[in-house]
């Protein structure tokens, strides 16, 4: 009897430890605006209502980004192959590292981290702010890593095209500050970061 209690315990810390992470739903590789309209439509947008994304978005346009559409290779090509950038998501719930391999939001930090993702006042309203890191000890060289991040970037802008969200991506932020948001290990750097959310 005490062992199944024990096994209990276990199962119930277990279930609360993997309730932070968000398993997204599987992102919907159909639909969506043609290519030329998206990119018709394909604008910077710096003001955003405070409403929250659904998880199908959050999904869909994560993989859009850089999810994996073959077993081993992404929606954004990078230099060699060496696929050193990931994708950080800050939202009113918390701080995010998106593991694109199985779909998952797992949990870095809990609560509403909006205002530290950049210095503009809007960033802060944005139901989305995407922080993208790259694995200096991975990349080809940091140029590469610079010109692997641009094309993520623009993947987010036409799937936000696409989706009528807004987005506009951002140079403006406090390195040092995300970083130990973060908790990054130092052979990892901030590169970018981008608002995405509902426009005003």
């Amino acid at each position: 009897m005490n062992r199944f209690i024990m096994l209990l315990s276990i199962s119930l810390m277990a279930s609360w430890v993997s309730g932070q992470d968000i398993q997204l739903p599987a992102p919907d590789r159909t639909g969506g605006k043609p290519l030329m309209q998206a990119l018709n439509e394909r604008q910077s947008n710096r003001s955003f209502q405070d409403k929250s994304l659904t998880q199908q978005q959050l999904s869909d346009l994560l993989w859009a980004a850089n999810g994996f559409n073959r077993d081993d290779k992404r929606t954004a090509p990078t230099a060699n192959n060496r696929q050193e950038l990931e994708l950080y998501a800050v939202t009113k719930e918390g701080v995010f590292f998106y593991d694109a391999k199985n779909n998952l939001l797992k949990e870095v930090k809990k609560g509403d981290y909006r205002a530290q993702a950049g210095m503009q006042d809007f960033v802060a309203e944005a139901a989305l702010n995407l922080i993208f890191v790259s694995d200096m000890e991975k990349a080809s060289s940091r140029d590469f890593a610079l010109i692997d991040c641009g094309f993520v970037s623009q993947n987010v802008y036409l799937y936000c095209a696409s989706e009528g969200l807004g987005t506009v991506v951002r140079g403006f932020f406090d390195k040092k500050v995300l970083s130990e948001l973060l908790e990054l290990p130092s052979s990892q750097e901030v590169l970018l970061t981008q608002s995405v959310g509902y426009v005003k």
